[in-house]
């Protein structure tokens, strides 16, 4: 009963919120409510939220402030050089664009945390998708697909729990995986390839030479497709073909958007450029290393970014206003989502629904285990957290598949392909800092990124098995 009630509450879940029947947050909280009253422990409720509340609190710190300190750096201009660097190269090229910002999430999930590849990546690429009037669920779709095949890194967090729960190396588990994970990255970027050029069909190419900065004599903003706006694009007589762009409607609320970009703005600290690079790379070196906890790192990051860059006290709450927004709409999902996770959890909802799964493979299959491992992580790491799925499934899977001649080794190796799929999950955190910061509904997301995703995930999968990782 617990198995079906479980699901039917995923299900609930996702439909109300790919249908928008229910917000993100109103949804994580009362489902989760009513299927706890169902299964007859309404009375522990209270419990099971507490608990989640405390298992995800260090989390939603580390979001509220992390998302402060690179709101301050976005203020002080500290990402202005990256965004246009990576413009040249885009020179306004939709397809350019959408590879661009799989490459740059890829880059900046070197650091092994999700929701600062995802505040860097929108914080660059946001202002080039909003002028060009770009699909935004294609950029929250790439970034997470590409954080999610490089979430698989050791210190990412999916790699060290498999080594962690089947008492292996972490080495010996990532380093023979290297090929098939490159294979899904390339198939990450042939994909933001492919969404590029249908991005380029939609749009048109254009040729500016400064898409972020507004000529005074002519209007440089695109009106989206679908956005209310009469679209009015004229080739202009220069030699180079540029294009002139005007539009009829919500300018303003385009440069409302787009001004934290404004090469004028008056937060802009100069001066401090290389004290805001530095102390970035600092940051982010400290997370890599585990000198402190990450919620701590961030907290002292913040706190001395808002010191040193606006040192009066007016300017720093001015400033920490302009991102309350942010802070509030992430937190709130974090702690609504300990709901969720409290009654999965506590409930034993989690626990049977593993042993149900892993109790209806076929002994048929007992040889191929690895391949039914690499399947199952699909939906398993989607519909449960990864503590869930490799502390409570994997060892299950690996006992099994050790009955019929199969390594713990290639167990924990197939574990991993689900990763891409992971990422956009109502239940990792990073995404809604994601969704958030891009002005996405999660719906939205969800819809178009689950089948990109699945995708990507079956393709390291295969390239594992072809390898012969797998």
């Amino acid at each position: 009963m617990l198995t079906i009630l479980g699901f039917a509450m995923i299900a609930t879940f996702l439909v109300l919120i790919m249908t928008k029947k229910m917000s993100p947050i109103a949804a994580l909280v009362l489902i989760p409510a009513l299927f706890c009253v169902a299964v007859g422990q309404g009375a522990k409720l209270g419990d099971y939220v507490i608990d989640g509340v405390g298992n995800l609190a260090p989390t939603a710190a580390m979001l509220m402030f992390a998302i402060v300190y690179f709101g301050v750096m976005i203020d002080v201009g500290l990402f202005d050089p990256i965004v246009r660097s990576i413009l040249r190269f885009c020179k306004a090229d939709p397809m350019r664009i959408v590879v661009g910002t799989a490459v740059l999430a890829a880059i900046v999930s070197l650091d092994g945390d999700g929701s600062t590849t995802f505040m860097i990546t929108v914080s660059a690429m946001y202002p080039l998708y909003k002028r060009l009037k770009m699909s935004l669920v294609v950029m929250t779709g790439v970034a997470a697909t590409a954080n999610g095949v490089m979430n698989t890194l050791p210190w990412g967090g999916p790699t060290a729990r498999a080594a962690t729960a089947l008492k292996l190396d972490a080495s010996e588990i990532f380093i023979p995986m290297i090929p098939a994970l490159a294979v899904g990255l390339l198939a990450v970027f042939l994909l933001s390839y492919v969404l590029g050029l249908r991005e380029r069909k939609r749009l048109g190419m254009l040729t500016l030479d400064e898409a972020l900065v507004r000529e005074p004599e002519q209007e440089t903003v695109l009106a989206g497709a679908g956005g209310g706006g009469e679209d009015r694009l004229r080739k202009g007589s220069g030699g180079s073909g540029s294009a002139e762009i005007t539009q009829d409607g919500d300018g303003d609320e385009d440069d409302e958007d787009f001004k934290g970009l404004d090469p004028d703005r008056s937060t802009l600290r100069p001066r401090l450029y290389w004290f805001n690079a530095g102390l970035t790379v600092a940051l982010l070196t400290a997370m890599i290393m585990q000198l402190m906890p990450i919620p701590v790192l961030f907290l002292l990051g913040a706190a001395l970014a808002l010191t040193v860059n606006f040192p009066h006290m007016p300017d720093q709450r001015a400033r920490i206003a302009a991102h309350a927004d942010n802070v509030l709409n992430v937190s709130g999902m974090v702690f609504a989502a300990a709901v969720f996770t409290g009654v999965l959890t506590g409930t034993g909802m989690v626990e049977n629904m593993a042993d149900s799964v892993v109790s209806a493979v076929p002994d048929a299959m007992g040889p191929h285990m690895a391949i039914v491992t690499g399947l199952l992580s699909l939906p398993l790491t989607y519909f449960m957290s990864n503590d869930g799925f490799y502390f409570g499934v994997v060892p299950v899977l690996a006992e099994a598949g050790a009955a019929h001649g199969v390594s713990p080794l290639e167990i924990a190796r197939a574990s991993l392909a689900g990763q891409a799929l992971h990422m956009s999950s109502p239940l990792v955190p990073a995404v809604y800092v994601l969704v958030g910061m891009a002005k996405v509904e999660f719906g939205d997301h969800t819809r178009f990124t689950v089948k990109w995703a699945v995708l990507t995930s079956l393709v390291v999968l295969g390239a594992g098995i072809l390898f012969g990782t797998i």
